[in-house]
């Protein structure tokens, strides 16, 4: 089973290399194929990951849910992994993944755990474990092998937040969604420049417009005036 590695990006040069780097370490031999796709960010992602050894795309379209879906469709994998950029990845992610899939499973994630000891945040780590949708999220990556990624016609672009929780509720409706027991390491960076509360809330508020169907660009509209970015 072929394997193809997709990040969205947007600024994200302070760990694109690295990533990348990660990736191709892990994966010896050129056995990752590993795909960028920017959406023409202006901080020099696109030039740091071409030279870290990733192809890098520029998406005509921002957003996560077009960029992966533009990704996707110049995969030459059997096996799509979608990966955020500020995730460290699983040593064994290819490995891991292939038997995964093997076993029966077309799609999972990982746990995570944050790159924190914040008692608060080991708690949302531990959550994690667990098969309900709320514990997922596009921290955790994304395995999915591209023949179940085509049928469901990949990712919905009206979904400008909230598009992993949307296509894993398709997922689950036709196919096996495994969990690996190991953990990816997720930046605590909203909640260092946010408090805990105020994530958790915000979290919630989105939670409760995706399960409501409220339009997509509100909730990201209102998911966004919660929380500081930096």
């Amino acid at each position: 089973m072929s394997f193809t590695v997709i990040i969205p990006t947007f600024n994200e040069a302070a760990g694109i290399a690295r990533l990348v780097a990660d990736l191709r370490r892990h994966a010896p031999g050129g056995e990752a194929e590993i795909l960028v796709v920017d959406a023409h960010s202006p901080d020099g992602t696109a030039e740091l990951a071409r030279r870290a050894g990733a192809t890098v795309l520029l998406s005509p379209r921002p957003g996560r849910a077009a960029q992966m879906n533009l990704g996707a469709a110049h995969a030459t994998g059997d096996i799509l992994y979608f990966v955020h950029a500020d995730v460290g990845i699983h040593p064994d992610y290819v490995a891991t993944i292939r038997q995964a899939v093997a076993a029966g499973h077309e799609a999972g994630c990982y746990r995570f755990r944050f790159d924190s000891r914040h008692p608060l945040l080991r708690i949302n780590s531990y959550g994690t474990r667990f098969k309900g949708i709320m514990s997922r999220g596009g921290d955790q990556t994304l395995f999915i092998t591209k023949e179940l990624f085509q049928r469901l016609g990949g990712f919905n672009e009206r979904f400008v937040i909230m598009e992993d929780f949307e296509i894993i509720r398709h997922i689950r409706r036709v196919a096996s969604f495994y969990i690996v027991p190991q953990d990816v390491v997720v930046s605590a960076r909203k909640y260092e420049t946010n408090s805990w509360l105020r994530v958790q809330l915000a979290n919630l508020t989105a939670f409760a417009m995706f399960f409501l169907n409220v339009s997509p660009p509100r909730i990201a509209r209102t998911y966004k005036a919660l929380l500081n970015y930096r």
